[in-house]
């Protein structure tokens, strides 16, 4: 038994013992081998542990990456559609004004206090205003659901001047000169719109729209 001790001790082997009471084969598988192979196979794994880790780390912060990306990609696609949204409103109102204003300046070419080249009579114009009146309707409506605050005060403000000019028409009193009073007040309206607009898009600074008419030449 001292012996069988000793073998298990220095190396683990298959031993055969007979037993001389019994006449009995026993059998004895030593495991000291395969602790050791395990023992190293662990000290293997412990080793690599830090390259594995690192693996693990620089996959978790790419996928972390590519999300991040794809979110703010999204954020500034979401904010150009906006914005596109936002000027297409911006632009059909504006064009819905700006075109009853010319039909105004058809009226008062007609009645001699404007300079614009294409007159007409009031009661061909009429139904013309109320199909304008009807466009700038439904463009107010876009207006109100996708402008900022400020820019919708400028629209009223100047939506306020173009019914003061309609109102100038019909007045009897109506002359040149006041007629083009009331229309630099229309165009001071229509500058601060644009300017909230641009104010309100983060873009640079644009044209009044106030264009000097060279005068005109004698006959």
């Amino acid at each position: 038994m001292a012996k069988l001790r000793s073998i298990l001790r220095n190396g683990g082997c298959l031993l055969s013992l007979v037993g001389p009471e019994h006449g009995a084969r026993v059998g004895v598988v030593a495991t000291m081998g395969s602790w050791a192979h395990y023992h190293a196979s662990m000290l293997d794994f412990i080793k690599q542990l830090p390259a594995l880790l690192g693996v693990l780390i620089g996959a978790f912060g790419s996928y972390v990456v590519v999300m991040r990306g794809d979110r703010a990609r999204f954020r500034r696609e979401h904010a150009a559609r906006w914005q596109e949204r936002q000027l297409s409103a911006y632009t059909d109102y504006a064009l819905t004004l700006k075109k009853t204003v010319t039909l105004h300046r058809r009226v008062a070419a007609h009645l001699g206090h404007d300079a614009y080249p294409h007159p007409l009579p009031l009661a061909e114009v009429t139904p013309l205003l109320v199909d304008a009146a009807d466009t700038r309707s439904a463009a107010g409506e876009g207006l109100l659901m996708l402008g900022s605050p400020e820019v919708v005060e400028a629209a009223h403000g100047w939506a306020l001047t173009v019914m003061e000019v309609e109102h100038l028409l019909h007045t009897p009193g109506c002359t040149a000169d006041t007629w083009s009073e009331q229309m630099g007040k229309q165009r001071a309206a229509r500058e601060k719109y644009y300017t909230a607009i641009r104010r309100d898009m983060e873009l640079p600074p644009g044209h009044s729209g106030r264009w000097q008419l060279p005068p005109t030449q004698p006959a």
